[in-house]
């Protein structure tokens, strides 16, 4: 369990206050249990613990089956240098709209929740408050926390966690809103260390690369990097690069460790390709599944085909 804040020893951030999903994911690593646990109110904060050494790691969202990538978490992987993917965290995702006691739903009119999840609890609310306002909140236990405190004169109720009733003397309005019952969250610890974890076979590789130009085929130059290697992509998403319209760089998650021969010398091409490639780590993979084995994109393959042009380089007699 989480101890209590020591600025004398680092520790692990998370998007807090306590019983976040976030919070859930971070029970999840083994090595952070009995550290001090540091709640934070944003991603940008978050990051900035790792960075300043106040955190050895922080937890964050960055992915939901949903709604997508997160990303504000996507744009400060790409430019804060240095920060790595140690791991992944699943965790499953359900909502309940709470209130103080006494309030009705026929009460509701202002809703307060962040708003990844107020996306995915729309046509519950819709349908069930059609005339409600949204105010957007850090989290939804700080959404749930409002109801307590000054905010709570500007919203009615709030989305937030099953859970959220064992920290706070809220009232569930609702159960089960989310529209999605099988909504999952993914989340990854990060940190500086440069470090890989071992290839465990069930592995995935994060980058961000940057389209060399704006032009016709260009996306599928990058593409067939990856392909022509028998690479599965488990996420490819785009964000302006901001400089200008049209410039475009691009979130990949690979199947596959950098010490897996065919995504090495993917990422070799990569980076003789697009101007600006960010490694962002290789980890094991939160649902333990392996990628597909190709014969023709093994590593005994890629490592006999470069000793067969080493032969043929140092002068070698070679087989065909």
């Amino acid at each position: 369990m989480p101890q209590p804040a020591d600025v004398s020893e680092p520790g692990y951030s998370y998007l807090g206050p306590a019983g976040t999903f976030t919070e859930t994911a971070l029970k999840q690593v083994e090595e952070a249990q009995g550290k001090p646990w540091r709640a934070v109110n944003n991603v940008g904060e978050a990051f900035d613990d790792v960075v300043s050494g106040r955190s050895v790691a922080a937890m964050i969202a960055i992915e939901n089956s949903v709604e997508g990538g997160v990303t504000a978490t996507q744009d400060a992987l790409t430019t804060i240098p240095h920060l790595r993917i140690a791991g992944e965290y699943l965790v499953p995702v359900q909502f309940v709209l709470v209130a103080r006691p006494g309030i009705t739903l026929a009460d509701v009119r202002t809703i307060g929740a962040h708003p990844v999840a107020y996306a995915q609890c729309r046509e519950w609310i819709e349908r069930n408050l059609p005339t409600h306002a949204h105010i957007p909140a850090t989290s939804n236990v700080q959404a749930a926390a409002d109801l307590l405190g000054a905010d709570g004169a500007i919203i009615d109720a709030a989305i937030a966690p099953p859970g959220i009733v064992d920290h706070y003397p809220l009232e569930i309005l609702g159960e089960d809103i989310g529209d999605n019952p099988n909504a999952v969250t993914r989340f990854v610890l990060v940190s500086t260390t440069t470090a890989l974890p071992e290839r465990t076979g069930a592995d995935k590789t994060s980058i961000v690369a940057d389209l060399p130009e704006d032009k016709a085929g260009a996306l599928l130059e990058l593409l067939e990097q990856f392909s022509t290697r028998g690479i599965n992509m488990s996420l490819l998403q785009s964000r302006p690069i901001g400089d200008a319209l049209g410039r475009y760089r691009f979130v990949i998650d690979l199947d596959g460790h950098v010490h897996d021969e065919r995504v090495a010398d993917a990422l070799l091409g990569l980076r003789r390709f697009s101007p600006r490639v960010v490694f962002l780590g290789s980890y094991p993979r939160a649902d333990g599944r392996r990628a597909d084995e190709v014969a023709q994109y093994s590593d005994e393959n890629f490592t006999d085909a470069r000793d067969w042009l080493r032969g043929i380089l140092s002068g070698e007699r070679v087989d065909p």
